[in-house]
């Protein structure tokens, strides 16, 4: 038995290590137009029928995805914020946008996104193609009109051409939600050592395995972290935030419901080492900070999710959560920006 126990422990570390070789030194550069990592865990991605997945539009969305062309002033673009060498995400604990203009929301990460139910961390968008268009016009972010964006695009042959090969139209606003929508679809996560371990029937050990018995027992994180994503695909109020002069109301700005004042969405959990910092507001740092929140039954507020309540993790026990958490970690796209069409 410890035979095995040791295979096993060299083959996660053998994992981790290409992975983190993968990942540190973007050395991966998948072919444009193809989802770069399939996964053997993860149900098949959904994809709406009035959008079906094409080579040419997933290139076409990768170029849109990457042009700094959709910002009003040629600074930003999805991958500002969403850069594939820091995870999907940004390491910043809220954005930064054209002219300097600092957001309230910490970016999240774009990896596994397509099996989400909703976007954003207040469920605005129910889609990846709702949300695409929304950080292009938002004043913040990449302050652009969408009747600007589709001038520049029009004018540019390169993305005419691609447009009338895809859509069969000029450029439009749906078209580029479309495309962005189909790349992003493609950002899905592969095998995790946890993966591995339930494949195989070999239990995770040391740490991580207690952590994962924490995680299904005395930590209850699969109350809320639960499905293939680890995401119950809902809202909570942690209370994160809600002690400020003008506190962040969270999903109550969508649904316009006093009871959801505060909540914001369970954030899925795989990869999730790769995407610090943490929470709606970037306010923890690490993994450590999250699981110590939860672990004191959250912040006070009046509409604190009857959910949190004291853990009583000991010090230790917190640790093995984090190396668990770590454990949920597989390859992802790495690439490059690609080549983008010349304005003229």
């Amino acid at each position: 038995m410890k035979r095995i126990g040791l295979i096993f422990l060299l083959l996660a570390a053998m994992v981790l290590a290409n992975y983190s070789l993968l990942y540190s030194r973007g050395q991966h550069t998948p072919k444009q137009g193809e989802p770069v990592v399939k996964s053997d865990i993860l149900p098949a991605m959904p994809v709406p029928a009035d959008n079906p997945q094409s080579d040419l539009k997933i290139k076409l969305g990768m170029q849109l995805f990457f042009d700094k062309r959709l910002s009003v002033d040629n600074t930003v673009s999805c991958a500002t914020c969403h850069d594939p060498k820091t995870g999907w995400a940004n390491h910043d604990k809220t954005d930064t946008g054209v002219k300097g203009g600092v957001g309230e929301r910490n970016s999240g990460t774009i990896i596994n996104s397509g099996y989400m139910r909703y976007q954003f961390w207040d469920g605005r968008a129910v889609s990846l193609e709702e949300q695409a268009l929304g950080p292009i016009s938002n004043p913040i972010e990449m302050g652009e009109s969408l009747e600007d964006v589709i001038k520049k695009l029009n004018a540019i042959p390169g993305y005419r051409s691609q447009f009338k090969a895809v859509f069969g139209t000029k450029v439009t606003s749906d078209g580029i939600a479309n495309a962005i929508a189909a790349f992003e679809r493609t950002i899905v996560s592969g095998m995790s050592p946890y993966d591995i371990a339930i494949k195989s029937g070999k239990p995770l050990i040391g740490p991580a395995g207690r952590g994962e018995k924490l995680f299904y027992g005395k930590g209850r994180c699969y109350t809320c972290h639960n499905g293939p994503t680890f995401s119950d695909q809902s809202f909570h109020n942690l209370g994160v935030g809600m002690n400020a002069k003008r506190p962040d109301i969270g999903r109550e700005g969508v649904t316009k419901d006093p009871k959801d004042r505060g909540k914001f969405k369970t954030p899925g959990l795989r990869c999730v080492a790769l995407t610090a910092p943490y929470l709606h507001d970037g306010s923890a740092a690490t993994l450590k900070d999250v699981i110590e929140l939860i672990n004191r039954g959250g912040e006070p507020n009046p509409n604190l999710d009857p959910l949190m309540l004291p853990l009583r993790l000991t010090k230790q026990e917190i640790l093995d959560l984090v190396a668990f958490l770590e454990a949920l970690t597989g390859p992802v796209p790495i690439m490059e920006a690609p080549e983008l069409p010349a304005n003229r």
